[in-house]
């Protein structure tokens, strides 16, 4: 009796076991589908309008939201200058963002990918830029810091940009800033060599102080670290016990800086930054 009543619930069991399962399929599909890549909103914005947005977000400091719209409108515009427009905009986006490596690596595509491009003065002033900002660090130039003792990488990058800049375009709009940024990141460059080769000779080592006083003479004409550079090559040939190379490089301090505080007060002399402008 037992084994005829388990037959005959069997059949039962088996289809409800088959609706079960059709019912877990049907919730795990309903689930995938709920979990998956939801529709974009932009669909059926036209270019025009992409950039539009885009421009929007990025001043209203939604800056990853406008990346991310300067992307869309990179695919969607392919092969036109619009798509062009939005690589440059979107580095300018990663740059106002603090994202320097982000908006160099966007640039260095950019003009891989357009050689010919009209923008290319554009986005070497904007990569230009980006390094100097990064060489200058945030505010740095209202904070009482020697921006030459910073590390010069980037402000090397920055005037190999500014350096092309204005030699295969010099008519262009923005190479007259460029210009005024190159002077700037010389001072800055050969600044950096004299705080070296101040520290080689505090540490004695003349011969080095000697040599990168004379990096920042030869590589760099013209600019206010020349007078330190002189005194330094002056009073490290004298240490050497060389007195008539000592007072060949006095001499030359003397001809190009009548004036110098150095020659009365040494190393202890005061001398506002060379980049402070006030």
């Amino acid at each position: 009796m037992f084994l005829s009543r388990l037959s005959a619930l069997a059949p039962a069991r088996a289809r409800a076991g088959r609706s079960f399962a059709a019912l877990a399929v049907a919730v795990v599909l309903l689930s995938a589908c709920a979990s998956g890549p939801t529709a974009d909103p932009t669909a059926d914005w036209s270019p025009n309008r992409l950039h539009a947005e885009a421009v929007a977000e990025r001043e209203r400091g939604n800056f990853e939201r406008a990346i991310t719209l300067f992307e869309r409108l990179e695919g969607r515009a392919a092969g036109t200058l619009l798509a062009q427009q939005a690589q440059l905009e979107k580095a300018f986006a990663h740059y106002r963002a603090g994202e320097q490596a982000q908006a160099i690596a966007t640039l260095d595509r950019f003009m891989r990918l357009h050689p010919a491009s009209p923008a290319l003065d554009y986005a070497l002033y904007l990569k230009g830029l980006v390094n100097f900002q990064d060489n200058l660090g945030f505010l740095g130039f209202l904070a009482n810091v020697d921006l030459s003792e910073r590390d010069q990488r980037a402000a090397r990058q920055s005037f190999e940009a500014f350096r092309e800049l204005v030699d295969r375009f010099p008519e262009s709009r923005y190479a007259p800033d460029a210009r005024l940024r190159l002077a700037h990141i010389v001072n800055s460059l050969a600044q950096s060599e004299v705080n070296v080769a101040r520290y080689y000779f505090s540490r004695g080592a003349y011969v080095a102080a000697i040599n990168r006083a004379q990096v920042a003479l030869t590589d760099f004409q013209g600019v206010p670290a020349a007078e330190e550079a002189l005194y330094l090559k002056y009073r490290s040939y004298q240490a050497l016990g060389m007195t008539d190379l000592a007072a060949d490089a006095r001499r030359v301090l003397v001809l190009n800086f009548p004036q110098s505080a150095f020659l009365g007060q040494g190393a202890a002399a005061e001398r506002a930054p060379w980049w402070r402008l006030w």
